[in-house]
């Protein structure tokens, strides 16, 4: 079964995966949040966080590969009054806009392999504007420990190092470390490790 279609059969379930709640690092991160603007969701699956940032008065696009989860993206984003711009993506080969989004939320996107992570996260450098707002949270490889969630591939996994390198030149660069219960449907249940950084793309030197 290719990756595509484990998703597809995983969101074609009635329920939402993860529920329809936003993640709790990103709630977290609501007083970062300008107050309007545009967001970009990557791999943002049924749309439980794009649809919150929407909820915030900003400007989203949500981007997923699975057209089962964006079915319930759009029916969440109905549900809850609010518009959602849903397009369907392969987060590894779309072509991010150059600075184009006021904030890029990265959330549990832990299905990548090193080289495909390598170019997301490139992309997501590339679309943010100068000064723009990079949330993103995942597990560690200590969840492998757990078992609650996530990847059973360690490479698959986030590190505070792997987190300053592939950022490195951001400003106001914030990272936590966190071991905690989590409940987010049934995808996510139960005591977790996990990494969260929030981070600003430095501004252009002026000439």
């Amino acid at each position: 079964m290719s990756e595509f279609e484990r998703w597809e059969e995983r969101y074609g379930a009635p329920e939402y995966v993860f529920g329809t709640e936003p993640n709790y690092f990103l709630a977290s991160c609501k007083p970062l949040l300008p107050r309007t603007g545009k967001v970009l969701a990557v791999a943002d699956g049924e749309g439980r966080n794009g649809v919150w940032i929407a909820e915030q008065g900003l400007n989203v696009l949500s981007i997923d590969f699975s057209p089962a989860a964006q079915r319930k993206a759009r029916a969440l984003a109905e549900q809850r009054g609010v518009r959602l711009t849903v397009e369907q993506a392969d987060v590894h080969a779309w072509p991010y806009p150059e600075a184009t989004f006021d904030v890029v939320v990265d959330i549990f996107t832990q299905f990548s392999t090193p080289a495909e992570r390598a170019k997301k996260w490139a992309g997501m450098r590339t679309a943010l504007k100068p000064g723009g707002l990079l949330i993103l949270e995942g597990y560690t490889p200590k969840q492998l420990e757990y078992g609650t969630g996530g990847p059973r591939q360690v490479e698959h996994l986030y590190t505070r190092a792997m987190l300053e390198e592939a950022f490195a030149g951001f400003a106001e660069m914030r990272i936590v470390e966190e071991e905690l219960e989590i409940h987010e449907g049934s995808g996510h249940g139960g005591m977790s490790a996990v990494i969260g950084l929030t981070a600003k793309k430095a501004l252009a030197r002026k000439t």
